[in-house]
């Protein structure tokens, strides 16, 4: 894999991560707008950041002095989305926790629901009953 095609992957995968957290936060109006295919989509996105990562450590391949002005530019962009891409999964590692406890929250308050719903249902079927 070249350097260009893992910068754009990197920039890629970090403007997705950037975008999963703004979903995920906290002041978001509720999360039950939070589907099974966020979580998907974002493991899919850090599945090929690593693939990209792993494919960029194992390939250490000598630059012809020609292409070393670019390269060192390329190298550095490409180190700046790596330590980019880093802060974004200390940020998703510290908001996962808190997601959690708050999709558990929506669970139950769901499960409330339900259960008052079949309650009334209940209530409706016994009442048509005596009349």
């Amino acid at each position: 894999m070249m350097p260009s095609d893992a910068l754009i992957i990197l920039r890629e995968v970090n403007q997705q991560i950037r975008a999963t957290l703004l979903r995920f936060r906290p002041d978001q109006a509720r999360c039950c707008a939070i589907t099974p295919g966020d979580f998907s989509a974002l493991l899919a996105e850090l599945v090929r950041a690593g693939e990209c990562l792993r494919c960029l450590s194992g390939n250490s391949s000598p630059m012809t002095v020609s292409s070393h002005r670019r390269q060192t530019a390329e190298d550095a962009a490409l180190a700046e989305e790596a330590r980019e891409y880093r802060s974004n999964l200390e940020k998703l590692k510290r908001s996962l926790p808190e997601l959690h406890a708050r999709l558990l929250a929506e669970k139950s308050r769901l499960r409330n629901a339900q259960n008052h719903v079949a309650a009334v249902s209940a209530w409706a079927t016994a009442s048509k009953k005596t009349l």
